[in-house]
């Protein structure tokens, strides 16, 4: 038996959910029926879309404990060409602060509560029991690692696991980006429809409650949200800065990046012909 499935049915039993890596770390394509993300599953890889395909196919959520799917096909004739195994932290409850280099390393060792730790090819991943978002560069050469990712399996580690501390969860928490001005241009004659102040008021209220309380799709709920606002109140001038930086810093608490927030108001205004 190929040692890559050998390694992923041990760790199925153990119920760790596990997929097979391609050579540079990443997963193998999808299945043809979801070929070019036609089922709706994002291009990195990273949400399934609606798939109805009989088969998992979408990289962390194909991560699997059914020792039939990973003897089976499609994967069967993967594992011998596939160069690692992989699993989904965050589907058992763990989380892995991925440390790229020796100073990265160095700053958790000075910053972090001692856990379980791993060797990787250039430096360690601190693995902890708790789920919670992945988040990419956090800082200099450190990646989290948990739900809706994958990571390499490279052994059990040494060492005690701890609970996933706060300071670890405190690296994907991002100041909002200062918001740059933009001009809304008028239209129409510039005529305000709005009674009173508390008018715009509540809507814009409403808006960042649209947006914080979005469980899913926040990137089209920002854009979907944008786009009514401005529908409302933006031909007569009445939006000001501070407005629109209640409204991006909203979408940036979601996780939204401050250009994410910029086009999609440009697009909003776009479509508006604005």
């Amino acid at each position: 038996m190929n040692a890559h499935l050998r390694t992923a049915l041990d760790l199925a039993v153990r119920d760790v959910p596990v997929l097979p890596l391609r050579a540079g770390k990443v997963p193998f394509g999808n299945c043809p029926a979801c070929r070019d993300n036609a089922c709706g599953g994002r291009p990195n890889m990273k949400t399934p879309g609606p798939c109805t395909c009989p088969r998992p196919c979408h990289a962390w959520a194909a991560a699997t404990t059914d020792p039939t799917t990973l003897t089976g096909r499609p994967w069967a004739p993967l594992w011998n060409q596939a160069a690692a195994v992989a699993y989904h932290p965050g589907g058992i409850g763990l989380t892995v602060v991925d440390l790229d280099h020796a100073d990265a390393v160095a700053w958790a060792r000075r910053t972090l509560p001692a856990t379980r730790t791993v060797p990787t090819t250039r430096g360690e991943h601190w693995i902890y029991q708790g789920a919670m978002p992945s988040a990419n560069a956090v800082r200099d050469g450190v990646d989290i690692k948990s739900t809706m990712v994958y990571a390499r399996w490279l052994g059990p580690g040494t060492g005690t696991m701890t609970t996933l501390p706060d300071t670890v969860r405190a690296l994907i928490v991002k100041k909002p980006s200062p918001v740059r001005p933009i001009t809304v241009p008028l239209a129409g004659g510039g005529e305000c429809r709005h009674r009173t102040p508390a008018y715009l008021e509540r809507g814009i209220t409403m808006a960042e409650q649209r947006i914080t309380e979005a469980a899913s799709a926040v990137h089209a709920t920002v854009y979907r949200t944008f786009l009514a606002v401005l529908s409302a109140h933006g031909r007569c001038g009445c939006l000001t800065e501070n407005h629109m930086s209640r409204l991006f810093t909203a979408a940036q608490s979601r996780g939204e990046s401050a250009r994410h927030c910029v086009d999609a108001w440009s697009n909003a205004r776009t479509s508006l012909g604005m």
